[in-house]
């Protein structure tokens, strides 16, 4: 009975979100010793998206153990898909993201279709 409940309660604080804004989360498989050059060219492409028109917020995570597959994952928010499909383009286009060899990222575009409110 209280894990009834307990759905019922959660299914009440998701909420249907409009999909305005897109979310990108790309997760970085980052070869051994080279974390803090892959911090420093997330840190460049980041300073140039931060310009781009279309552009909300980013942020970049680390993971707390040495032997995760993903040792980094960025989460950015674009106003829309189209403006950061132009932003990217113009980054590969000046150079601006320089990975170092052998950092594999793996890129994908989301939009929000439930969002828990919080009590």
């Amino acid at each position: 009975m209280r894990t009834a409940a307990m759905g019922l309660a959660m299914a009440l604080t998701l909420t249907p979100v409009a999909a305005a804004q897109v979310t990108l989360i790309n997760v970085f498989e980052v070869p051994d010793g080279q974390v803090d050059q892959s911090i420093e060219a997330w840190e460049a492409a980041r300073d140039f998206l931060s310009m781009q028109p279309g552009y909300i917020s980013t942020s970049l995570h680390q993971s707390l153990s040495p032997d995760a597959r993903f040792q980094l994952i960025n989460i950015a928010q674009w106003e829309t898909q189209e403006a950061f499909v132009a932003a990217t383009r113009r980054m590969r286009q000046e150079g601006v993201f320089a990975p170092d060899e052998g950092l594999k990222m793996n890129p994908a575009l989301y939009q929000v279709v439930r969002r828990d409110v919080g009590q």
